[in-house]
């Protein structure tokens, strides 16, 4: 690790209030104008990293070969996740944990408000903006003062720990008792597996050229597909 105590402290400060800013916009704020103040936030946290000295391509941003580097990992990801989740749904009826995750009643939509959803709210509300908050600038800053490893793990600790009160707030939303042993085991479920997915998203965007096409793809394709999926399955 790069630097002494005195070098963890703005990551320690940042990691400190992206999880504050989670606990707050999921049981504060809600859904309340989700797509455009995470569209701002982004906008924002790119002019502050910029005028704080970070580089577009740092920070994971690109344009010639690295984008369509990016673009093919990410469109070969979101494929692969998207026969992933149609297998999960095929063996539903036999894996009762598939069922049970399945049972978000979230994804009780019409056709609209699924459409948007899938097309607007995952791509432009979350994958967009967590990605470049998580694989962007949190990464760009803690890359600058630990090893690489140090760096990736931290950013997926921090990207599960993100998850825990949207968990919460869903839980409650299906009924759930938070303190309960289901749901206590959905919240550990849930930081465990989006930090593991932290990890791959950060591993697809050093296979696609360093770019953040990649994960953000694969971001959108994990959450759309699962929301699709939901849907079918409730559907049905």
């Amino acid at each position: 690790m790069r630097g002494g105590a005195s070098s963890l402290r703005l990551p320690i400060a940042v990691s400190s209030g992206i999880l504050a800013w989670s606990a707050f916009a999921n049981l504060v704020l809600g859904d309340r104008a989700y797509v455009s103040r995470n569209l701002v936030l982004t906008l924002g946290l790119w002019f502050v990293a910029r005028r704080s000295g970070f580089g577009a391509a740092e920070l994971g941003v690109h344009t010639g070969p690295a984008a369509v580097r990016g673009l093919r990992v990410g469109l070969v990801s979101l494929a692969v996740i998207a026969a992933v989740v149609a297998l999960g749904v095929s063996v539903r009826e036999q894996v009762p944990l598939i069922s049970m995750l399945l049972g978000d009643v979230r994804a009780d939509l019409d056709g609209g408000r699924l459409a948007y959803a899938v097309l607007v709210r995952i791509p432009f509300g979350t994958a967009l903006f967590e990605e470049f908050l998580f694989r962007g600038l949190l990464l760009a800053l803690l890359l600058r003062t630990m090893s690489a490893r140090a760096a990736w793990i931290w950013a997926a600790v921090v990207f599960g720990l993100w998850h825990v009160p949207p968990t919460l707030a869903t839980l409650r939303l299906n009924g759930v008792a938070p303190l309960g042993g289901d749901g206590l085991a959905a919240m550990v479920g849930a930081v465990v597996v989006t930090t593991v997915a932290g990890l791959g998203f950060t591993e697809l965007r050093r296979r696609g050229g360093d770019s953040l096409l990649a994960p953000i793809l694969a971001h959108c394709a994990t959450n759309g597909a699962g929301l699709l999926a939901a849907a079918a399955s409730r559907g049905g």
